[in-house]
């Protein structure tokens, strides 16, 4: 295989215009971007001719005639499983966008299938890898709030976004028993929908739910469906509440020597010149030691999300190279999944308790149609924003 790993973007949504596209040219010591494939003509053409690169509207042509190493697949969310899986089955690494797929059986083919042709299948779930998070993660490593006890979302992120930021804190390898969850429905005052650009009534959606680990720590899930474009919900956060400290969003305490007062743990942001533009180089905590996380991209200007993403990319990119799996992956992807699965099935059956492994029954995922409605968000996504998010919150202006 040649230094750089030859990289096909397969979909044409904006996240591969926008992100995908821009993210492969930067990291050009290290990835080849080689082709395009979309469903429709006129979209591959737009974004191949863009990009500078063969597009195709055949997958089996582009493999043949590309012989790409991985893809970034990133189309419509209802589709994701099945074109992840496809490529897999063509023998190529891959890059997947979340969830790894709507229903548990179909991500299950691909964890299955890809061990079978030995490709290493990573996904982009960029929530804990965003600076601020990994700078969080290294803390926690480092011992300097004993263990976490109970990890909170906050409307931080939906589903499996929320779940993924409630187990970075806990801890990837703690196992999930059971999930209580509660969904419920209320009117609100008309206002501003900011996604929708429109003025009007509308209708809140709330989800809560309790996460049982296998230790007996808890993760507490909150979710409104308004949490993303809405004056009424400014406010997300993460919550940790841990043996020596806590954390509610960036603010991070631990106890004083004397236990008597929580001292502030003190984050600088660090920064350096690359052509004209401050970039980020380092997160520092004042801790004793200091706790440093540095961006390991800092020889280019991105935003966090950004640097999230150019994570799970670089995450997949080792794995190729050194053959050994990548940092999240198809299992912990999988595990988010069905964690939201049961929140579905528990709000269905009146908050009982589900236990994991979910039953085949309970994996089913959503319909299409609920598919449709709860990603219509991240479909209008517009430059500069996430797949699915529009950026962390704070109070209007």
């Amino acid at each position: 295989m040649a230094d750089r790993i030859r990289f096909a973007i397969v979909g044409t949504s904006k996240r591969s215009d926008y992100l995908y596209g821009p993210l492969l040219e930067k990291l050009a010591e290290d990835v080849e971007l080689c082709a395009v494939w979309g469903r429709s003509e006129l979209g591959a053409r737009r974004l191949g001719e863009k990009l500078r690169v063969p597009w195709f509207t055949d997958l089996d042509q582009m493999h043949r005639q590309v012989r790409p190493d991985a893809a970034v697949v990133s189309v419509q969310t209802a589709a994701n499983g099945d074109i992840g899986l496809r490529m897999v089955d063509l023998g190529v690494h891959a890059l997947l966008e979340t969830p790894i797929a709507v229903d548990l059986a179909t991500a299950d083919a691909i964890i299955r299938r890809a061990a079978e042709r030995r490709v290493w299948v990573e996904v982009a779930e960029q929530y804990y890898r965003r600076p601020m998070e990994q700078l969080k993660g290294a803390l926690i490593k480092a011992g300097i709030f004993g263990r976490v006890l109970v990890a909170h979302n906050e409307c931080m992120g939906h589903g499996y976004h929320g779940v993924s930021l409630i187990r970075s804190y806990i801890g990837f390898d703690t196992p999930v028993t059971s999930v209580s969850a509660a969904f419920a429905t209320f009117p609100v005052a008309p206002h501003h929908a900011w996604i929708d650009r429109k003025l009007g009534p509308r209708d809140e959606e709330w989800q809560h739910a309790v996460i049982r680990f296998a230790d007996s720590r808890l993760g507490i899930f909150e979710w409104s469906s308004i949490a993303y474009d809405s004056s009424l919900r400014w406010a997300r956060s993460t919550k940790f509440f841990a043996e020596k400290g806590m954390a509610i969003g960036d603010y991070l305490t631990v106890l004083t020597d004397d236990g008597a007062d929580p001292r502030r743990i003190e984050v600088t942001r660090r920064f350096h010149n690359v052509g004209g533009v401050e970039t980020l180089s380092a997160l520092v905590a004042d801790t004793d030691p200091e706790v440093v996380w540095v961006n390991p991209f800092r020889a280019h200007w991105m935003d966090d999300e950004c640097i999230a993403t150019a994570g799970a990319l670089a995450s997949l990119v080792r794995a190729i190279r050194e053959n050994r799996p990548p940092e999240y992956g198809a299992e912990q992807a999988r595990l988010d999944q069905e964690v939201t699965l049961a929140m579905e099935a528990s709000a269905r059956r009146g908050g009982e308790p589900i236990t994991l492994p979910l039953l085949d029954r309970e994996g089913r995922g959503k319909t299409p149609r609920e598919t449709e409605r709860g990603d219509r968000d991240a479909a209008r996504n517009e430059p500069g924003l996430t797949r699915d998010d529009p950026g962390e919150g704070g109070p209007p202006a």
